[in-house]
């Protein structure tokens, strides 16, 4: 890919040059890790120079905070479009996202780059908060009501059913897979009784 061109005298947050380069870095580590990024190795799969990426781009760690708000802000856009459905089908929407981002390698490997990097560790943090309050905003009419009981707030709902995933991908990760089904299945079937909770009219908005 050929993103050659005119060079900034600062790099454009807008600028298609740099949503290429973005483009090379996510490519970069769903192949090879996010320890295989570099300037050198952006600009080669880039087909541009080392400097040109560092116009955009002052150090490593830009390069990856900006790939971090870039996935997040992705997220955020699909979530907001998913979660515009009826209030039943709302844990249904959570609990099939929560499965896509345990199992995508970029996810993994943003984990990853957190542990070891604590420079962009709050920007994880940031977009993983971003997600969250989005996702227990959609869940304001749930209390938890199912094979559960009322005990659940929609907090704790949302960290059951964005948690269980995760787990679950770590355990299968490492060749783990004891109970896994059994614990899928009781989950599947407790969507299919969870009901949103009745609000009081003088608590409607």
């Amino acid at each position: 890919m050929d993103v050659a061109g005119s060079v900034r005298r600062f790099g454009s947050e807008t600028s298609k040059t740099r949503d290429a380069l973005l483009d090379c870095v996510e490519k970069l580590m769903l192949e090879d890790g996010y320890a295989a990024v570099t300037f050198r190795a952006v600009a080669t799969n880039a087909g541009v120079t080392p400097g040109l990426v560092q116009y955009y781009f002052r150090t490593l760690d830009d390069i990856f905070s900006a790939a971090i708000q870039r996935y997040s802000e992705r997220n955020i856009r699909y979530l907001t479009k998913a979660l515009d459905v009826p209030s039943q089908e709302l844990l249904r929407v959570i609990w099939e996202y929560s499965w896509s981002e345990a199992a995508s390698a970029l996810t993994t490997e943003f984990m990853a780059l957190g542990n070891h990097r604590k420079s962009v560790r709050a920007e994880i943090a940031e977009a993983t908060e971003r997600v969250r309050t989005l996702q227990l905003d959609a869940l304001k009419n749930f209390d938890g009501r199912g094979p559960f009981g009322d005990d659940l707030t929609p907090g704790a709902l949302l960290l059951l059913i964005s948690g269980i995933p995760k787990i679950l991908e770590l355990e299968e990760s490492v060749g783990v897979h004891t109970a896994h089904q059994e614990l899928v299945d009781a989950f599947e079937r407790y969507l299919g009784t969870a009901q949103p909770r009745k609000r009081a009219p003088h608590r409607q908005r």
